[in-house]
């Protein structure tokens, strides 16, 4: 499979600490990260980048489990309706820009230098990167076929990877013995990250969940990065991607059943989207004409 070629990434030097940087129409996070994020339609979206997120993961996740969610569109959308999703969105560490529209709210919100940090391209970066960190990897989603190939192209990307267990679910929720069996093969694997592909939001609640049961771990929720990096099914071109038209793309491969999410979503996040940064850019201006008039 020809893999497109991922964003340069140094690590070389750890960025500075930054401050956190709350609207005042964010709500307040249960434990507040240490990076600047800004609310969109009421989610936390971080201000983040892909070697700031990898510096991240290489400190002790702590008491319970690091949560790190990968949002698009449809996350945000989900959130606004659903309570439960919100709030695992509220509570995870770190909530990345992974659609492309959510990189350009937040362009317009005051960070014009602020990138994708796309699920697919930051695990294959994370799976090359650990290896010097001693990183121990476990799946946790799909189907056991797309597991064979996912480990069969984590070992081509970087070949002494330790992927050290894996686990596909059943397409239900887990029942009380079946979740604590997953739990002791995560301990007893000693691994460092869980990688978890069942997709949104059942994987936002599922983290949010076990993330007690499970310190020093940091899982992430990645979505189709399974599918995508195993091969089994294609990635939108990079530059569909750079236009933020993959949505097109995947529902041109699946109308059966995407086809309500994207044309339903996309349209509303649009607009309300553009409703809230031009009212955030008025109450901007109006704080910069009140700060000259003071000055």
């Amino acid at each position: 499979m020809v893999r497109r070629a991922r964003p340069v990434v140094n690590t070389a030097q750890r960025p500075g600490e930054a401050t956190v940087s709350r609207s005042p129409e964010q709500p307040e996070r249960r434990g507040p990260p240490d990076r600047p994020e800004v609310a969109i339609l009421g989610t936390p979206i971080s201000q983040v980048s892909y070697s700031e997120v990898l510096h991240l993961i290489e400190e002790p996740a702590g008491e319970r489990g690091r949560v790190l969610a990968f949002c698009n569109v449809h996350s945000v959308m989900t959130a606004r309706k659903d309570p439960e999703v919100h709030q695992a969105l509220i509570d995870a560490d770190i909530a990345t820009p992974d659609g492309m529209p959510l990189v350009w709210v937040l362009r317009r919100r005051g960070n014009p230098d602020q990138t994708r940090v796309y699920g697919p391209d930051f695990m294959e970066m994370a799976l090359a990167h650990g290896v010097s960190h001693g990183w121990r990897h476990f799946l946790f989603g799909a189907t056991e076929d797309t597991l064979d190939r996912l480990v069969t192209q984590a070992q081509r990307i970087a070949p002494e990877v330790a992927i050290v267990d894996r686990v596909a679910p059943p397409f239900r929720a887990l029942t009380v013995a079946e979740e604590d069996d997953v739990v002791r093969r995560i301990r007893s694997s000693e691994a460092n990250l869980v990688w978890v592909g069942l997709g949104m939001p059942k994987q936002e609640l599922w983290m949010q969940g076990i993330r007690e049961r499970l310190p020093g771990v940091t899982l992430l929720g990645v979505g189709a990065a399974f599918d995508l990096i195993s091969g089994t099914v294609p990635q939108a071109p990079d530059w569909l991607q750079e236009r933020g038209l993959e949505w097109a793309y995947r529902l041109w491969r699946e109308p059966r059943r995407l086809w309500r999410r994207y044309l339903y979503n996309n349209p509303a996040f649009a607009i309300l989207a553009a409703a809230e940064t031009l009212k955030h850019s008025a109450a901007q201006h109006r704080r910069d004409a009140v700060s000259g008039t003071r000055g």
